[in-house]
């Protein structure tokens, strides 16, 4: 089964069940930032990757390495060894096509889970708010 189709949830629509690690969001800035920026070396997008994480949780090298291979694994994105420039060669990573179909897989889940994310903060709002309504002397209860 690709990622990002769910078997609980069908296959008519990506999902957050099947999009890999959602506490960091590393996958989806990866594949962003190479399609936004063009190939990159790893360090490059570490860099990068700070400027526009969705979370504030800290994403260590080891991860944003291991997020390359599985989306290498996985064709999303290629690499390739630079040895044009002075010192050790270096992995270049581009998007491919099935990345920048994953990225969009990425969009929907992320667009789907904002509004649930915005339908909770609601929530908890009017939970709030009905807690200090009752709070108050004389209201009904």
């Amino acid at each position: 089964m690709p990622r990002g189709l769910c078997r609980r949830h069908g296959a008519d629509r990506p999902c957050t069940c099947a999009m890999g690690n959602l506490y960091r969001f590393v996958e989806p800035v990866v594949l962003f930032l190479l399609a936004n920026n063009g190939p990159a070396y790893g360090y490059e997008l570490g860099v990068e990757f700070r400027k526009h994480a969705i979370t504030d949780a800290e994403v260590d090298r080891s991860a944003l390495y291991r997020t390359l291979q599985q989306l290498e694994s996985a064709g999303h994105v290629t690499s390739e060894w630079d040895t044009s420039g002075g010192g050790p060669a270096r992995h270049t990573y581009r998007i491919t096509d099935s990345g920048r179909q994953h990225l969009r897989e990425w969009k929907e889940v992320l667009e789907n889970l904002a509004v649930s994310m915005q339908n909770f903060v609601a929530g908890v709002r009017a939970l709030d708010a009905s807690e200090e309504v009752s709070s108050l002397p004389d209201s009904p209860r």
